[in-house]
């Protein structure tokens, strides 16, 4: 499955969906994971989206063209997420994962490729047989 790591500098994860101008694109299965490519949407932050607050229907508009160019990553590790770009990822059938603080991706990596091979919760499970 494709997971997607929003990034600022392809190491770690250390931004909000919103504003992250690339996110790092991995496949990863029980076995290991390879890198595949960046998306990028900006040099930076996305300034564009930041931009937009005021017209809600451009701001909108950019966020949907964002998950859309996503739609094929099921997990999504970010640092934080508004609550309507959440349920754009759902109905696209893609989890965002929040973590608390920076973390390294290849160490987000390895922990989601332990999940796998152990006992994946439920919610990675459906994830997975997703698409």
């Amino acid at each position: 499955m494709k997971v997607a790591f929003a990034t600022t500098d392809s190491i770690n994860v250390d931004e909000h969906f919103g504003r992250c101008g690339t996110f790092a694109i991995y496949d990863v299965t029980d076995e290991g994971y390879q890198f595949i490519e960046v998306r990028k949407f900006a040099d930076g932050r996305d300034s564009a989206v930041e931009d937009s607050k005021d017209d809600k229907l451009l701001h909108e508009d950019l966020l949907q063209k964002k998950v859309d160019r996503l739609d094929d990553c099921r997990l999504i590790y970010l640092m934080a997420i508004g609550g309507p770009s959440a349920a754009r990822l759902a109905r696209k059938g893609i989890m965002p994962v929040k973590i608390n603080k920076v973390v390294s991706i290849k160490e987000s990596l390895t922990q989601l490729v332990d999940k796998l091979k152990t006992s994946p919760p439920p919610w990675l499970k459906k994830v997975m047989n997703s698409k």
